[in-house]
Protein backbone atom coordinates (compact mmCIF):
# COMPACT_ATOMS: atom_id res chain seq x y z
CA UNK A 1 0.00 0.00 0.00
CA UNK A 2 1.28 3.36 -0.90
CA UNK A 3 1.83 5.86 1.60
CA UNK A 4 -0.75 8.12 -0.50
CA UNK A 5 -3.30 5.61 -0.38
CA UNK A 6 -2.77 4.83 3.14
CA UNK A 7 -3.33 8.67 3.72
CA UNK A 8 -6.59 8.50 2.06
CA UNK A 9 -7.64 5.64 4.23
CA UNK A 10 -6.79 7.17 7.46
CA UNK A 11 -8.34 10.41 6.43
CA UNK A 12 -12.16 9.02 5.27
CA UNK A 13 -11.48 7.06 8.58
CA UNK A 14 -11.27 10.26 10.64
CA UNK A 15 -14.02 12.00 8.48
CA UNK A 16 -16.67 8.86 9.19
CA UNK A 17 -15.61 9.31 12.96
CA UNK A 18 -16.23 13.26 13.26
CA UNK A 19 -19.55 12.68 11.68
CA UNK A 20 -20.37 10.18 13.79
CA UNK A 21 -19.47 11.97 16.90
CA UNK A 22 -20.93 15.42 15.65
CA UNK A 23 -24.09 13.46 15.02
CA UNK A 24 -24.25 12.03 18.69
CA UNK A 25 -23.39 15.73 19.99
CA UNK A 26 -26.87 17.03 18.38
CA UNK A 27 -28.57 14.35 20.21
CA UNK A 28 -27.00 15.17 23.36
CA UNK A 29 -28.16 18.80 23.04
CA UNK A 30 -31.32 17.29 21.88
CA UNK A 31 -31.96 15.53 25.42
CA UNK A 32 -30.48 18.89 27.27
CA UNK A 33 -33.09 20.70 25.03
CA UNK A 34 -35.79 17.83 26.03
CA UNK A 35 -34.90 18.17 29.88
CA UNK A 36 -34.95 22.09 29.93
CA UNK A 37 -38.05 21.55 28.11
CA UNK A 38 -39.50 19.68 30.73
CA UNK A 39 -38.07 21.48 33.40
CA UNK A 40 -39.92 25.00 32.18
CA UNK A 41 -43.13 23.05 31.62
CA UNK A 42 -43.58 21.67 35.15
CA UNK A 43 -42.39 24.58 36.66
CA UNK A 44 -44.71 27.50 34.84
CA UNK A 45 -47.28 24.84 35.47
CA UNK A 46 -47.07 25.36 39.60
CA UNK A 47 -49.10 27.68 41.60
CA UNK A 48 -48.85 31.20 41.38
CA UNK A 49 -46.97 32.44 44.57
CA UNK A 50 -46.44 35.41 46.47
CA UNK A 51 -42.01 36.61 45.18
CA UNK A 52 -41.33 36.32 48.51
CA UNK A 53 -42.56 33.57 49.81
CA UNK A 54 -39.98 31.56 47.38
CA UNK A 55 -36.80 33.95 47.33
CA UNK A 56 -35.58 36.67 49.82
CA UNK A 57 -32.83 39.19 48.81
CA UNK A 58 -30.29 37.62 50.82
CA UNK A 59 -30.54 34.66 49.19
CA UNK A 60 -27.19 33.41 46.61
CA UNK A 61 -27.71 34.34 43.44
CA UNK A 62 -27.50 30.45 42.52
CA UNK A 63 -30.79 30.48 44.18
CA UNK A 64 -32.22 32.04 40.63
CA UNK A 65 -32.05 28.59 38.84
CA UNK A 66 -33.41 26.09 41.72
CA UNK A 67 -36.47 28.33 41.12
CA UNK A 68 -36.41 29.93 37.61
CA UNK A 69 -39.60 29.76 35.86
CA UNK A 70 -41.96 29.78 38.82
CA UNK A 71 -44.95 31.71 38.22
CA UNK A 72 -45.09 34.14 40.81
CA UNK A 73 -46.73 37.63 41.87
CA UNK A 74 -45.03 40.79 43.40
CA UNK A 75 -47.01 44.01 44.26
CA UNK A 76 -45.16 47.49 44.99
CA UNK A 77 -44.11 50.60 43.51
CA UNK A 78 -41.31 50.90 40.22
CA UNK A 79 -38.34 52.54 40.80
CA UNK A 80 -38.57 54.58 37.59
CA UNK A 81 -35.30 56.51 38.57
CA UNK A 82 -33.49 53.00 38.48
CA UNK A 83 -34.31 51.27 34.91
CA UNK A 84 -32.16 50.59 32.75
CA UNK A 85 -32.35 48.91 29.40
CA UNK A 86 -30.64 45.66 28.44
CA UNK A 87 -29.29 46.12 24.75
CA UNK A 88 -29.31 43.95 21.31
CA UNK A 89 -33.37 41.99 22.51
CA UNK A 90 -34.89 41.69 18.92
CA UNK A 91 -38.63 41.05 18.52
CA UNK A 92 -40.33 39.90 14.89
CA UNK A 93 -36.92 40.56 13.78
CA UNK A 94 -36.30 44.21 14.75
CA UNK A 95 -33.83 45.40 16.76
CA UNK A 96 -34.43 46.70 20.46
CA UNK A 97 -34.12 46.96 24.46
CA UNK A 98 -35.69 45.02 26.95
CA UNK A 99 -36.48 47.67 29.80
CA UNK A 100 -35.69 46.37 33.27
CA UNK A 101 -37.23 48.58 36.14
CA UNK A 102 -36.51 47.50 39.74
CA UNK A 103 -40.16 47.31 41.80
CA UNK A 104 -40.02 48.24 45.57
CA UNK A 105 -41.93 45.50 47.71
CA UNK A 106 -43.87 46.10 50.43
CA UNK A 107 -40.89 44.74 52.40
CA UNK A 108 -38.46 47.41 51.38
CA UNK A 109 -36.57 44.84 48.94
CA UNK A 110 -36.56 45.46 45.59
CA UNK A 111 -37.33 42.62 42.44
CA UNK A 112 -36.27 43.73 38.72
CA UNK A 113 -38.85 43.01 36.43
CA UNK A 114 -38.44 42.53 32.71
CA UNK A 115 -41.53 44.73 31.31
CA UNK A 116 -41.04 44.15 27.91
CA UNK A 117 -39.48 45.17 24.59
CA UNK A 118 -39.40 48.46 23.06
CA UNK A 119 -37.91 49.32 19.20
CA UNK A 120 -34.41 50.84 19.09
CA UNK A 121 -35.38 53.83 18.54
CA UNK A 122 -37.83 54.37 21.26
CA UNK A 123 -35.04 53.13 23.42
CA UNK A 124 -32.52 55.75 22.57
CA UNK A 125 -34.64 58.35 24.11
CA UNK A 126 -36.73 59.41 21.37
CA UNK A 127 -40.25 58.73 23.01
CA UNK A 128 -39.47 58.02 26.62
CA UNK A 129 -42.38 58.61 27.82
CA UNK A 130 -44.90 55.73 25.27
CA UNK A 131 -42.97 52.58 27.70
CA UNK A 132 -43.24 54.60 31.32
CA UNK A 133 -44.53 52.26 34.06
CA UNK A 134 -47.50 53.14 35.76
CA UNK A 135 -47.69 55.14 38.47
CA UNK A 136 -48.60 54.32 42.05
CA UNK A 137 -48.66 50.86 43.61
CA UNK A 138 -49.22 48.09 40.90
CA UNK A 139 -49.37 44.49 40.97
CA UNK A 140 -47.32 42.40 38.46
CA UNK A 141 -47.23 38.57 37.85
CA UNK A 142 -44.73 37.11 35.82
CA UNK A 143 -42.30 34.04 35.30
CA UNK A 144 -38.93 33.79 37.65
CA UNK A 145 -35.99 34.38 35.75
CA UNK A 146 -32.37 33.64 37.20
CA UNK A 147 -29.29 36.28 36.74
CA UNK A 148 -27.63 36.32 33.41
CA UNK A 149 -23.63 36.88 33.62
CA UNK A 150 -20.50 37.94 30.89
CA UNK A 151 -19.23 33.93 30.36
CA UNK A 152 -16.56 32.86 28.11
CA UNK A 153 -15.67 35.31 25.36
CA UNK A 154 -18.60 37.38 26.61
CA UNK A 155 -17.62 41.02 28.17
CA UNK A 156 -19.03 42.22 31.19
CA UNK A 157 -20.10 45.76 31.75
CA UNK A 158 -18.49 47.86 33.44
CA UNK A 159 -17.64 47.56 36.99
CA UNK A 160 -18.24 51.60 37.90
CA UNK A 161 -20.71 54.43 37.34
CA UNK A 162 -24.25 54.13 36.99
CA UNK A 163 -25.24 52.10 33.80
CA UNK A 164 -28.49 53.17 31.43
CA UNK A 165 -27.62 50.64 29.43
CA UNK A 166 -26.50 46.91 30.00
CA UNK A 167 -25.44 44.09 28.24
CA UNK A 168 -27.77 40.94 29.86
CA UNK A 169 -29.88 41.24 32.68
CA UNK A 170 -27.09 40.89 35.29
CA UNK A 171 -28.32 41.15 38.75
CA UNK A 172 -25.11 41.90 40.64
CA UNK A 173 -24.13 44.41 38.72
CA UNK A 174 -27.28 46.07 38.74
CA UNK A 175 -27.43 45.73 42.58
CA UNK A 176 -24.62 48.19 42.79
CA UNK A 177 -26.51 51.13 41.66
CA UNK A 178 -30.03 50.68 43.47
CA UNK A 179 -30.38 51.43 47.30
CA UNK A 180 -32.94 48.58 48.23
CA UNK A 181 -32.02 45.10 48.10
CA UNK A 182 -32.48 43.80 45.22
CA UNK A 183 -33.91 39.70 44.96
CA UNK A 184 -31.52 37.57 43.08
CA UNK A 185 -34.16 36.55 40.46
CA UNK A 186 -35.78 38.92 38.47
CA UNK A 187 -39.67 38.49 36.87
CA UNK A 188 -40.45 38.47 33.21
CA UNK A 189 -44.03 40.31 32.89
CA UNK A 190 -46.86 38.88 31.83
CA UNK A 191 -49.33 40.90 33.52
CA UNK A 192 -49.79 43.78 35.74
CA UNK A 193 -52.50 46.04 37.33
CA UNK A 194 -53.02 48.72 36.49
CA UNK A 195 -51.74 48.24 32.63
CA UNK A 196 -49.53 49.96 30.68
CA UNK A 197 -49.87 51.29 27.31
CA UNK A 198 -48.76 49.27 24.24
CA UNK A 199 -44.79 49.59 24.98
CA UNK A 200 -43.39 47.70 26.38
CA UNK A 201 -44.33 44.50 24.64
CA UNK A 202 -44.31 41.54 26.88
CA UNK A 203 -41.57 39.09 26.14
CA UNK A 204 -43.18 35.85 24.96
CA UNK A 205 -42.55 32.64 27.17
CA UNK A 206 -39.25 30.72 26.76
CA UNK A 207 -39.36 28.52 23.60
CA UNK A 208 -40.51 24.99 24.18
CA UNK A 209 -39.44 23.81 20.84
CA UNK A 210 -36.78 21.22 20.44
CA UNK A 211 -34.74 22.91 17.47
CA UNK A 212 -32.86 20.91 14.78
CA UNK A 213 -30.80 18.95 16.52
CA UNK A 214 -32.87 16.18 15.57
CA UNK A 215 -32.68 16.57 11.91
CA UNK A 216 -29.03 17.32 11.88
CA UNK A 217 -28.34 14.21 14.18
CA UNK A 218 -29.59 12.39 10.84
CA UNK A 219 -27.77 13.99 8.53
CA UNK A 220 -24.63 13.67 10.08
CA UNK A 221 -25.02 9.52 10.49
CA UNK A 222 -26.64 9.69 7.31
CA UNK A 223 -23.39 11.30 5.80
CA UNK A 224 -21.00 9.07 8.01
CA UNK A 225 -23.11 6.00 6.42
CA UNK A 226 -22.44 6.79 2.60
CA UNK A 227 -18.93 7.49 3.69
CA UNK A 228 -18.41 4.22 5.18
CA UNK A 229 -20.17 2.29 2.55
CA UNK A 230 -19.32 3.75 -0.64
CA UNK A 231 -15.23 4.57 0.05
CA UNK A 232 -14.97 0.91 0.43
CA UNK A 233 -16.92 0.48 -3.15
CA UNK A 234 -14.78 2.99 -4.65
CA UNK A 235 -11.82 1.46 -3.66
CA UNK A 236 -13.34 -1.78 -5.23
CA UNK A 237 -14.20 -0.55 -8.27
CA UNK A 238 -11.00 1.34 -9.30
CA UNK A 239 -9.40 -2.20 -8.24
CA UNK A 240 -11.28 -4.42 -10.18
CA UNK A 241 -10.11 -1.93 -13.44
CA UNK A 242 -6.70 -1.86 -12.61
Amino acid sequence: MSPRRLLLHIVVLLAVAAMVTAGFWQLHRLSERRDRNSVITSRSEMAVVEIQALVGANDPYQRGGEIEFRPVRATGVYLLAEQVLIRNRTHQGSAGYWVLTPLRLDSGAAVAVNRGWIPHGVGTGASPADFAPPGGQVEVSGLLRATVTAAGLQQADPAGGVLAEMARPDLARLAQQLDANLLPVYVQLQSQSPSAGDLPIPVPPPDLGEGSHLAYAVQWFVFATIAAIGYPLILRRNTSRS
